[in-house]
């Protein structure tokens, strides 16, 4: 039997902002936009226990937790811890792929040959990626992919658990459906509606009854509740795009709010975008609602770019055309089709004082961090 393991690091922003500012440790830290119509990307522990939550308003995150720190985030500095940690799990496994910039799964197919215990290296993994960045992770061992990042979310934070396949389905059984991928908020309420409530349930159901409430995706989401899951641990050995997502632990409506998690997106996938001296003709944006559909809208220009406010504009346009008024679960900003940034042809069009005050910004970030300064959402 082969393993794959999911890594998740835990609070991430935040805990590395703690651990580089001890002023913040044990205190209710918020990062994010610090403007009134921003949004947290991440929060500690601390302030979790308020109620904040990523993707939330600042405006309610400081109706819930007034006394919380409020600070912009430094991406460069979290794109620094992140490439550590991505070293260490090259330790431990060929073939790893990277869902975010604080999570990857590892696939150890065949690495039972070289240890003697392969349910060990989980431990391992926390205890290196802990002696190299100071920061905890949680780390789920499984079969499949599915399981391995289920099992990593049960005991967050610094958690380690570990799913074998002969208990796979029991293990699971007791949990409730929305730990199942593919089932979101309306999803879950249709299944409720006919007495589903757990995995078990879901699992001990003839697919034919389930396709009422799922559609052409009942097949795939009984096989997850079987804890079946076929998917492969995929790596890029080149990178076709630099990207950006975020994940809400509770779906947004509010068009504004969206667009302020758009915007600090932007920022982030413009920052990679110049550190790495890339630039990309295709701006694509993604939109994932609450029952898990999930839509895709892009652009090509005649030019490449990498400067935030053309690529948020460009998506702000995409959004707009886009008219559903369900939930979001997740938002990303992507930009394809690079080049380096030295192949672009010179713009008889080009904004040199944009570029000008865009390295401007960059140089103090690079000397200071992200927090000297937070450009405002056009």
């Amino acid at each position: 039997m082969g393993w794959i393991m999911h890594v998740d690091m835990d609070a991430f922003f935040a805990s590395v902002e703690q651990r580089d500012n001890p002023q913040y440790r044990g205190k209710a830290l918020i990062v994010g936009g610090t403007s009134s119509r921003g949004v947290v990307s991440t929060c500690s522990y601390e302030a979790r226990k308020y109620g904040v939550h990523s993707a939330m308003s600042i405006v309610k995150a400081k109706q819930l937790c007034p006394q919380g720190i409020f600070i912009p985030g430094r991406f460069w500095r979290y794109e620094e811890v992140s490439e550590q940690i991505m070293n260490v799990f090259r330790e431990f496994s060929p073939c790893i792929e990277p869902l975010s910039i604080d999570e990857a799964f590892l696939d150890l197919n065949g690495m039972e040959k070289l240890v003697p215990d392969i349910t060990a290296l989980g431990q391992k993994v926390k205890a290196r990626i802990k002696a190299v960045t100071g920061l905890t992770a949680s780390v789920g061992l499984a079969p499949n992919k599915f399981l391995a990042k289920l099992a990593s979310d049960l005991r967050k934070p610094d958690g380690l658990v570990i799913i074998h396949q002969a208990e796979a389905a029991d293990f699971i059984a007791p949990l409730p459906i929305s730990k199942v991928f593919g089932i979101g908020g309306k999803t879950q309420e249709g299944l409720e509606h006919i007495g589903i409530t757990t995995i078990g349930q879901l699992a001990a159901c003839q697919v034919e009854y389930l396709q009422s409430v799922l559609g052409n995706r009942a097949q795939e989401v009984h096989d997850l509740a079987l804890g079946i899951d076929e998917r492969p641990v995929e790596s890029d050995a080149q990178r076709k795009s630099i990207g950006k997502e975020e994940t809400f632990e509770q779906d947004i409506t509010n068009k504004d709010e969206q667009l302020a998690m758009l915007w600090e997106l932007s920022q982030q996938v413009g920052w990679r975008l110049r550190t790495e001296q890339k630039a990309g003709s295709t701006v694509t944006l993604k939109i994932k609602y609450n029952d898990f559909h999930t839509i895709t809208r892009s652009e090509t220009g005649q030019e490449p770019l990498n400067l935030d406010e053309d690529i948020f504009q460009i998506i702000k346009e995409l959004h707009s055309k886009v008219k559903s008024r369900q939930p979001v679960r997740l938002l990303g900003v992507s930009v394809s089709k690079l080049i380096m940034e030295e192949e672009k042809a010179p713009s008889l069009f080009a904004d040199d004082k944009r570029q000008r005050q865009t390295a401007v910004l960059d140089a103090l970030k690079n000397r200071f961090g992200e927090a000297i300064i937070h450009k405002g959402k056009n």
